[in-house]
């Protein structure tokens, strides 16, 4: 826990044009960040030390919408009910203007960390609480007692716990997290950019290592809109893991100049796990990938 806390800072500094009146926050660069796969805006204030995200972005995610359009009117639909509660959630987001898919800078939405935890809070979703860990993470900063980042990884903790997971597991889970997000800020680094870009790397790693592709593994432990991960053994998300750093330090070290060759990368980094896998199915003399899901809590040990 003590590693996870120590690497919760994520220090990038960005030149930034900052001019704020009491709706607006009108500044730039944006900068793109990485969750399971999917981008999210942010923009760094550096004279108030905050991250801001796109709000719209994280609501796409955890209304598991594919469509841009929908997930806005989502989010219109829910600032209007949580104005009518009286929350404080939707008065405290600003609008600033971020790169729109069609490239042009439109304003949009954003939260602080603090903001958008309340956000999530509002949103049934399996995402919501591996996001408001991740969350933590990448805009980790000194927010209220009510939701500090050390809290949102203890509620994960407990979100876990609660649905029936071992504890080893959980550990196991919370270390996958930042694995992951350490490969995808590797992929970045080297130009990867597009959505579709890392679900195809991440669909190289896990054929890779599992002998399918992540929708067939999905499909193969009857899962729809759950988090695969969510769902693996602890066997699995151990291989997952190795699959995922090795792909990270393999990259770190050859350096690979553009997508053909992130791609050979990652198949080098999932066969590692590969080979790991079938070794110990010759050991044990099962397979290592099951069909066990999170239904099957009694059996995830």
């Amino acid at each position: 826990m003590t590693t996870l806390l120590n690497k919760l800072q994520t220090h990038l500094k960005l030149q930034t044009n900052l001019k704020t009146d009491t709706k607006y926050l009108m500044v730039k660069p944006t900068k793109i960040t990485i969750f399971e796969g999917r981008k999210i805006r942010r923009h760094w204030d550096g004279k108030k030390e905050k991250w801001y995200f796109s709000v719209v972005d994280i609501v796409q995610i955890l209304s598991n919408q594919v469509d841009f359009t929908k997930a806005r009117k989502y989010w219109n639909k829910l600032a209007e009910r949580l104005r009518t509660e009286g929350s404080e959630a939707v008065t405290k987001c600003h609008q600033l203007r971020m790169l729109a898919a069609d490239g042009k800078m439109r304003l949009t939405d954003v939260a602080d960390t603090e903001t958008m935890f309340r956000i999530i809070q509002a949103i049934p979703s399996p995402n919501a609480e591996p996001l408001k860990l991740w969350l933590a993470r990448v805009g980790f900063e000194r927010v209220e007692e009510l939701e500090d980042p050390e809290k949102a990884i203890q509620r994960a903790l407990r979100f876990y716990l609660k649905r029936g997971y071992s504890q080893n597991w959980v550990n196991q889970r919370l270390k996958s997290i930042e694995i992951r997000k350490e490969l995808t800020d590797e992929w970045e680094e080297r130009g990867v950019e597009e959505s579709n870009q890392f679900a195809t790397l991440t669909d190289e790693i896990t054929f890779a290592w599992a002998g399918m592709r992540t929708k067939d593994y999905k499909k193969y432990k009857n899962l729809k809109k759950e988090n695969l991960r969510d769902n693996m053994t602890n066997l699995e998300l151990v291989l997952n893991m190795l699959a995922e750093v090795s792909t990270t330090e393999i990259s770190k070290k050859v350096e690979p100049k553009d997508f053909e060759e992130n791609k050979k990368v990652a198949k080098e980094g999932g066969s590692i796990a590969g080979l790991a896998k079938r070794r110990l199915e010759s050991k044990l003399k099962k397979k290592v990938v099951t069909k066990l899901n999170a239904k099957n809590l009694g059996l995830l040990e």
